[in-house]
């Protein structure tokens, strides 16, 4: 049988096999596969914004009237600040349950200098949505001010009269289309480079995997006990009473994002597939797709923001440090906005922790004690984004009247 003929996700998860055996015993040869996750995040990257602009402005034409538009607008951040709130609160449980950090090993802490620079003040976060300059935003890779940009500039093309109108729905409709195949093209590839991809973070976590089994076990567990109680009791409750949607079916439809997902711990870089899939096998159509999506893979982080949480009082807890019950409020509402600054990128979470920990006053250095974990927890915690983003787009489509294959 021709490899090609095998369903796509099960030719990812037969290299995520081949990854972990080639990284854990062939260290020294792994050069020679690494490169093709290099290319492959490249191709992925590259898409990311024309995409996201394209597919947008299309899917903001298509809704119309404001109304419209304030209603979907309305449901999509209702959904995404409930679901991130069940996340934290989750993980705030958890973490006060099990006290993972107590008794922690603090001879694991390292000075991580560069995160003092990156801990903005969370105002600069709601002020980046408004560009100074879009093409600067462009440039940079500013998704959320991207998105701002493209909701407004699709909303005021149906202000036009309807000649200018159907000329730039026309455009943008026909760019979006174009940048989809593009994405078909690229998806053709997503085996090799998550075999890639994955060869590299198995060989350079090699040596830390004690660690897990040491004194961060608790915390490790911690986390992904939340996390795995977010994604398969949580998010299928939502999507099933106010959904109507079958859990099981709407996860085998995003087998193949929340594979992507996990090797490449970036739900940018996974958007084009999540759009894909969301489309394809769960039969969303583009109008709740393409606005519902880029904005979730922007601002919607349950699995980050779960950690955040989590995170931020096990450093408390190793410290010493006791928390109030209105210091791990301002942990909650922090993480919450923190969550929503993360790029989606690969290990944005733990630069967004340094917000947090500046808030509530706990030592900076303390992102030292759960570096040796994080490359695996944040695969875990950007699948649950992903998966988040997907039920919250199906469930939209489902309150919109839209009937589904799932």
């Amino acid at each position: 049988m021709s490899i090609m003929k095998i369903k796509l996700h099960w030719q990812i998860l037969i290299a995520l096999i081949i990854a972990i055996i080639y990284g854990l015993f062939l260290t020294d040869y792994t050069h020679l596969v690494t490169w093709m996750g290099d290319l492959f995040l490249r191709a992925l990257k590259m898409i990311i914004v024309p995409l996201i602009l394209t597919s947008i402005i299309s899917g903001v034409t298509s809704i119309g009237d404001a109304q419209n538009l304030g209603r979907l607008g309305l449901k999509t951040i209702t959904y995404y600040v409930t679901t991130s709130l069940f996340a934290i609160i989750t993980g705030l449980f958890l973490v006060n349950l099990f006290q993972p950090g107590v008794g922690a090993d603090l001879g694991l802490k390292k000075d991580v200098p560069e995160l003092a620079a990156a801990s903005g003040d969370i105002w600069e976060i709601i002020f980046r949505m408004v560009p100074t300059n879009i093409f600067e935003a462009l440039v940079s890779f500013d998704i959320l001010a991207i998105i701002f940009f493209s909701i407004l500039f699709g909303f005021f093309i149906t202000r036009l009269e309807s000649n200018q109108k159907n000329f730039l729905t026309n455009l943008f409709n026909a760019g979006f289309e174009v940048m989809m195949k593009l994405t078909h093209f690229i998806i053709r590839f997503t085996p090799l480079g998550i075999l890639g991809i994955v060869v590299g973070v198995v060989a350079d976590q090699r040596e830390n995997l004690g660690a897990v089994l040491g004194s961060l076990s608790k915390y490790f567990v911690t986390v992904l006990l939340g996390l795995i109680i977010h994604s398969t009791i949580t998010l299928p409750l939502i999507i099933r009473s106010i959904g109507k949607v079958n859990p099981w079916k709407h996860f085998q439809a995003m087998t193949t994002p929340l594979l992507t997902a996990f090797s490449t711990r970036s739900s940018s870089a996974t958007l084009p597939l999540t759009i894909d899939a969301i489309e394809s096998n769960a039969g969303v159509s583009n109008k709740i797709s393409s606005f519902v999506l880029p904005l979730g893979a922007t601002i919607n982080m349950d699995g980050t923001a779960l950690y955040e949480c989590v995170a931020a009082m096990f450093i408390a807890q190793a410290y010493g440090i006791e928390m109030s019950v209105v210091q791990q409020a301002l942990i909650v509402f922090t993480a919450l906005l923190a969550s929503i600054g993360a790029a989606g990128i690969p290990m944005a979470g733990l630069v967004m922790i340094s917000v947090i920990l500046t808030a509530v006053g706990l030592p900076l250095e303390g992102v030292g004690l759960i570096l040796a974990v994080d490359p695996f927890l944040d695969m875990c915690r950007t699948t649950v984004n992903v998966f988040s983003d997907s039920c919250g787009t199906v469930t939209i489509a489902k309150t919109e009247g839209e009937t589904l294959k799932v």
